[in-house]
């Protein structure tokens, strides 16, 4: 019987495959060139190309793409053929060093924020080694970087692959001065929780706002939501585990660790957790996982849906990143230990995170704003907009002990004594785990857990990673001519929490006095994404960034405008859909409902003259007043809508947020009312209830 372990990375041209294909020597030359991060030798890429070309042949390959990461948030393909003519109409199938390296895409169409002139419209892909390549559709997928003609970046691999060398650099540095001169390299690793929703296709394709949009414009409360708490880890249906078993063998097959699979809180929600792995394979592997959700869903008959808020009312979906940094001989950095008030290596790097967070506040919210994720922050199912850290008590109480000058008594392992002798004690931990914390501590890693479900994780790791070089960085300065190592290791690590625990909030985030006592403190609250996108751009961003060369200054102008408008043009699509949806299907339904009252009255009244029929009359008279309600606010919103053209940039984003959004919402209220009174046969698509506990 065929296992997992048999086919698991079948599709992948891992580290194995490579072994057994490609010479000795050029084998151990791609080694060296991803383990220095050198420049790849021509003739060992001509090699790797003939070994690849020949094993994605094997495999029905007709085609191969440069895969890459740009600007859109998802990937992009351009297919070439192996093809090449000869004479007598005949061809051969090749595939150079050169084409595995370099690719040229047109690059005019993908968002570059004015970074470039039409007539530089061309772009470039190079070969990334460190992930590998693999097969997806019968077609040879090589991840690459992308580039514009002039050289700026136009995509999100770049920036992470420059940000793990930055903190790599940074963390070995400090290493060092530990005696740990063994350490060549740090990685990060990441491991991205995934939610999402499934839903019949079938009511997919009838709502155009899902199919627009990604998100339910317009939906009444069904009579049952969430509220008896029965679906979070239920047992899950046969047609949905039927589709899970199909996503995790396909997801094995390219490498991808897919671990655990679970029904989330809201209905039809559910959610998927890989293994950790190196950051960017990680954010490579959650992007294919994402596009096989989509299109596995599809065989079940069933639509996945990955907006943040696809539903009012219920839980949306989030991404919870979930960080850590390790050395290249196997230690966790994060790693408390038995005893973490003794280990001083990582209470260092514990600081190094917290000061970065807390310097960084802007940029962690800058790294999961989008106007999909503004339904979620601040709702009391996600963390709010203010960002701060969850320690757990036991490294509080350590890390106050050290700055007040207190013996520091860390707390062992206390048993859980559940009072049933048949079952095992076991420890508890001691981290906690604070479900409300937007970063949170959670054993040997950081979960970071603002991200929307929708999010390419390169984005917040860009940030986590650069901001704790940042730290990293400040922290060798102070300490590489200290006379007395440890005393000063100490000293900087009681300075740097004393200077920065107002971002250290170990209660309850979803809590209102949470958002006062934060202003006390003066923590950041950028409750929508325009306000966020603002502080983007602010000089100690762009100094931050330039210094470790992530990104130029024109580069985060660029990104900056490119936010901005992905914020607006999505707005834009939802308010233009929602008028239509309004204006071709709701008020012709409501009127039609109110005509087929009003004849029921009529014939009433013709049969028998003195009924006075006063609960149809008072229906008539309640759907005429929404009906014109509805009318009136959505003149407003078009009028709104129109209104935008006067604005561009961060200007059309805060009108959009301000003007169109709340005028979005007054059209809702009353199509919504509208619906829980018109008679569900009139209504022109699926309600909540069809579409959320569909049999």
């Amino acid at each position: 019987m065929e296992t997992v372990a048999d086919y698991f990375g079948s599709l992948v041209f891992n580290d194995e495959t490579m072994r057994n294909r490609l010479p000795k020597d050029v084998y151990k030359a791609l080694k060296k060139t991803v383990a220095e991060g050198k420049d790849l030798d021509l003739n060992v890429a001509n090699s790797v190309a003939n070994a690849m070309k020949a094993w994605a042949i094997e495999h029905g390959c007709t085609h191969y793409t440069h895969w890459f990461q740009p600007m859109t948030g998802i990937t992009a393909e351009k297919h070439e053929a192996f093809i090449s003519p000869i004479d007598g109409g005949k061809v051969l199938l090749e595939f150079s060093g050169k084409e595995l390296i370099k690719g040229e895409p047109d690059a005019s169409s993908f968002p570059s924020g004015g970074i470039r002139a039409t007539f530089e419209a061309r772009g470039y892909t190079a070969w990334d080694p460190t992930s590998y390549a693999f097969i997806k559709d019968d077609t040879l997928c090589i991840p690459t970087a992308f580039c514009s003609y002039s050289g700026e970046v136009l995509d999100k691999k770049t920036p992470l692959l420059r940000s793990m060398e930055a903190v790599s650099e940074q963390a070995v540095k400090v290493l060092h001065l530990f005696g740990k001169t063994d350490v060549k390299k740090v990685n990060t690793t990441v491991g991205p929780e995934q939610e999402y929703f499934l839903i019949d296709k079938k009511d997919y394709a009838a709502r155009k706002d899902l199919i627009y949009t990604g998100r339910t414009l317009l939906g009444a409360r069904s009579p049952k939501g969430q509220e008896m708490e029965d679906h979070y880890f239920g047992a899950i249906r046969s047609r949905v585990s039927a589709y899970m078993k199909d996503l995790d063998r396909e997801l094995w097959k390219l490498g991808i660790n897919a671990k655990t699979s679970h029904n989330e809180v809201a209905p039809c929600q559910h959610e998927l957790a890989p293994v950790f792995g190196t950051t960017n394979i990680a954010v490579d592997h959650n992007q294919l996982t994402m596009e096989l959700m989509k299109k596995i869903a599809d065989r079940h008959g069933f639509a996945c849906l990955l907006h943040e808020k696809p539903f009012a009312g219920v839980n949306g979906s989030g991404k919870h990143n979930n960080w850590s940094i390790s050395t290249d001989t196997g230690i966790n950095l994060l790693e408390p230990g038995d005893n973490p008030k003794d280990n001083a290596q990582f209470l260092l790097f514990l600081v190094a995170v917290i000061k970065a967070i807390d310097e960084y506040q802007d940029l962690m919210r800058v790294s999961v704003a989008s106007a999909g994720n503004d339904h979620r922050l601040g709702a009391n199912e996600a963390p709010p907009a203010i960002v701060s850290m969850f320690l757990g008590d036991e490294l509080t109480e350590i890390l106050e002990a050290l700055v007040s000058g207190k013996a520091v008594n860390g707390k062992g392992k206390v048993q859980m004594e559940l009072g049933v002798h048949v079952l095992p004690a076991f420890p508890k931990d001691t981290t906690d785990r604070n479900r409300t914390s937007p970063f949170a501590f959670t054993g040997n890693k950081f979960e970071f857990r603002m991200l929307g479900s929708s999010f390419s994780v390169a984005g917040p790791n860009i940030v986590l990673n650069t901001i704790v070089a940042k730290a990293l960085k400040e922290f060798y300065e102070e300490l590489k001519d200290a006379t007395d190592f440890n005393a000063a290791v100490t000293e900087l690590v009681k300075k740097t929490y004393s200077e920065h625990k107002r971002i250290v909030f170990n209660g309850n985030n979803y809590a209102p006095e949470w958002v006062v006592e934060a202003e006390k403190r003066g923590l950041l609250n950028l409750k929508s994404s325009p306000d966020a996108y603002d502080t983007f751009i602010a000089p100690k961003n762009i100094e931050l960034f330039s210094e470790f060369g992530i990104f130029n200054s024109v580069e985060m102008h660029s990104r900056y405008e490119i936010l901005n408008e992905e914020y607006s043009k999505t707005i834009h699509i939802e308010a233009t859909t929602l008028i239509d949806m309004v204006n071709r299907q709701v008020l012709p339904a409501c009127t039609g409902y109110a005509g087929k009252v009003a004849a029921a009255v009529n014939a009433k009244k013709l049969a028998l003259p003195t009924l006075e029929c006063k609960s149809e009359s008072a229906l008539i008279s309640e759907i005429t007043a929404l009906v014109d309600n509805l009318e009136n606010a959505v003149t407003e919103l078009e009028k709104a809508v129109a209104l935008s053209a006067e604005y561009s940039g961060s200007d059309l984003a805060h009108y959009t947020r301000n003007s169109i959004i709340p005028l979005m919402d007054d059209v809702r209220g009353y199509a919504d009312s509208l619906e829980l009174i018109v008679d569900q046969k009139d209504w022109p698509y699926p309600t909540y209830g069809e579409m959320l506990f569909y049999v």
